[in-house]
């Protein structure tokens, strides 16, 4: 094979090195761990990242896809510390980034008919580590809910505006944590859930539910915040709350970040 020069590897003059190099957005297949099914493959966009020493012109960004191919049918919270530190033997660096979202699905049954229907979540797994040998793994979760306005409803002689809302919860933890478990917590202090699919008997359950269990924004990462502070596994999390306004122009918006 011929002898092609390699110009990424030359030595680069100006001093500077880079915080982040690397490859960005690769739609990838990947198989995650579902804690029903075992293992659920999904399609993610994934971000792979390393720290450029001053003195290299470039990183090899062939290699960032050659790991994923090696690792992609392992790629879950338990295996980012294996993907991180072939990032950092193979490119040769000393700090190593890896980013992957991806939806996730879980059959989720109507209230009252048990109809059945998949329910999509937005997934976020970030981890990075360096060359002393500290890594930091973040896991988050959307969750669509829905609620209703307390004050609408105590100010009107009937009816109460409700709407649909997006809770953002980030964790850091001790121990391997479930998707579902994030989403359970979530779902349990809206106004009410979110289903794929209602019929008549279903709809009238949640929208009396709702209305029942009205809640701001600012109720909704409290209520979260509190149910996450009880589990001693987590050492940091944040929570975002934002309602799409059915009678305003614009979002509500809450948040709250905890280290513990």
């Amino acid at each position: 094979m011929e002898d092609l020069k390699d110009v990424q590897s030359e030595p680069d003059f100006r001093d500077i090195s880079i915080d982040k190099a690397g490859v960005k957005d690769i739609r990838y297949p990947i198989v995650v761990l579902d804690r029903e099914n075992g293992t659920q493959a999904t399609v993610a966009s994934i971000n792979m990242f390393v720290e450029l020493p001053r003195h290299f012109k470039g990183t090899h960004m062939s290699r960032f896809v050659e790991i994923l191919n090696e690792h992609h049918v392992n790629i879950n919270l338990q295996s980012f510390i294996s993907v991180l530190d072939t990032m950092m033997a193979r490119l040769d660096a000393e700090s190593a980034h890896l980013e992957i979202e991806f939806p996730y699905f879980i059959k989720k049954r109507s209230p009252v008919t048990s109809t059945p229907g998949l329910m999509e979540y937005y997934c976020r797994m970030l981890g990075s580590t360096s060359g002393d040998g500290r890594y930091d793994q973040v896991l988050e979760v959307s969750v669509p809910v829905t609620t209703v306005c307390p004050c609408s409803k105590e100010i009107s002689n009937f009816g109460a505006h409700n709407q649909r809302g997006l809770v953002k919860v980030a964790v850091r933890f001790k121990r391997f944590i479930w998707i579902e478990d994030i989403i359970e917590i979530v779902e349990d202090e809206a106004s009410c859930d979110v289903f794929s699919v209602l019929k008549r008997p279903d709809e009238k359950y949640v929208t009396e539910r709702a209305y029942e269990n009205p809640k701001f924004v600012e109720d909704m990462v409290r209520d979260v915040a509190k149910r996450l502070k009880e589990d001693d596994n987590l050492t940091w999390f944040s929570v975002d709350a934002e309602n799409f306004e059915s009678i305003h122009n614009h979002s509500a918006y809450a948040h709250v970040d905890i280290t513990r």
